[in-house]
């Protein structure tokens, strides 16, 4: 598996490591999973939608 490296603010990822740990979950895990999420809804044709989808993943996120 190939690994990546992501700067982010060390508030948001202590909200992703909050999030992860509530949900027993890797940090790499529930990363892999908001991405999936946002790459299925992201497909979607309508352009609207799409950008609705990504703000979903934001929220996810934030």
């Amino acid at each position: 598996m190939a690994k990546i490296l992501v700067s982010m603010s060390d508030e948001f990822l202590n909200r992703i490591d909050g999030v992860a740990n509530s949900e027993q979950r890797s940090r790499s895990e529930l990363i892999r999973e908001a991405l999936r999420v946002y790459i299925r809804r992201s497909a979607i044709v309508n352009p609207q939608r799409a950008e609705d989808n990504a703000k979903v993943l934001e929220q996810l996120l934030d």
